[in-house]
């Protein structure tokens, strides 16, 4: 992890918001109805609760905390999403650090999307939050898997060339910030859940110029531009060219694969 956690941008990271949310749409349709008529649900690393609310759509009598760390995803969330919800449920946000979070209460449903990268270690995490989960209770979650992709592999080696190494040299995350389906899956039925995991490869195709920088500014960039600050000019320059070559535009747009990584446990009745 960098020595200063890095400062989020809701408007950058909104810009791409519905490619973003896809892989939670699919994510959502594979978990099963939590055991209680009025769930309890935690988001975790919630944003800009534009997801959180989607979990209100689907379970409308639902009691919802999002969880996040940033002040300003936290803000930006509570201005728009917090609230009672339509079915007699509701959603609100608190602040807490993903890293270090341990459940308040039992939950019927823990969920989180494209968080865990940022969370060294977190299979560690896994088994106080399956405890945590009633009898019948879920914890869902998605991450990306393109830790290898070229948008994520040129950033680091131009952060580890020589111009920028003494900044930036412990700054980004790797190629092993997450695990394999096989690997999440072993976890989970380790702490007895029946486990679904599945990874999928989509072609988002962005408009405008330069939109795979403008993809990254609102996540793996953050990290860069936080260390940096006003310094960050020159290295998001020589980042632009890399990007331009390894992501050509087409008469369409610019196709951007990204892969993304699945997995639902589901704690049976019975407990474990």
């Amino acid at each position: 992890m960098p020595a200063t956690d890095p400062t989020w941008d809701p408007r950058q990271y909104l810009r791409h918001a519905g490619h973003r949310a896809r892989a939670f749409v699919d994510l959502l349709a594979h978990i099963p109805d939590p055991p209680a008529a009025h769930p309890r649900v935690a988001d975790l690393g919630c944003g800009p609760g534009n997801v959180t609310r989607l979990l209100a759509d689907r379970w409308p009598t639902a009691r919802i905390t999002g969880y996040d760390s940033s002040p300003e995803m936290l803000d930006r969330a509570r201005a728009d999403h917090e609230g009672p919800t339509p079915g007699g449920g509701g959603i609100d946000f608190a602040a807490a650090d993903v890293r270090t979070w341990v459940p308040p209460e039992p939950y019927d449903l823990i969920v989180s999307n494209a968080t865990f990268q940022w969370v060294p270690g977190h299979l560690d995490r896994f088994p106080a939050w399956v405890d945590a989960l009633v009898p019948g209770g879920t914890f869902a979650f998605q991450v990306p898997g393109n830790f290898d992709s070229p948008s994520h592999r040129l950033m680091r080696e131009l952060a580890h060339s020589a111009r920028w190494e003494n900044r930036l040299g412990d700054t980004l995350r790797h190629a092993d910030a997450v695990h394999t389906p096989v690997e999440y899956h072993a976890a989970l039925a380790d702490l007895g859940c029946e486990v679904d995991a599945w990874e999928t490869t989509y072609v988002h195709l962005l408009q405008g110029e330069d939109p795979v920088l403008d993809w990254v500014r609102g996540t793996g960039l953050r990290p860069v531009l936080t260390e940096l600050g006003p310094d960050a000019e020159p290295f998001v320059a020589e980042y632009r060219t890399a990007l331009r070559e390894a992501y050509p535009a087409t008469a369409h747009g610019t196709p951007f694969p990204f892969r993304r990584i699945f997995t639902v446990a589901h704690k049976p009745e019975t407990g474990r």
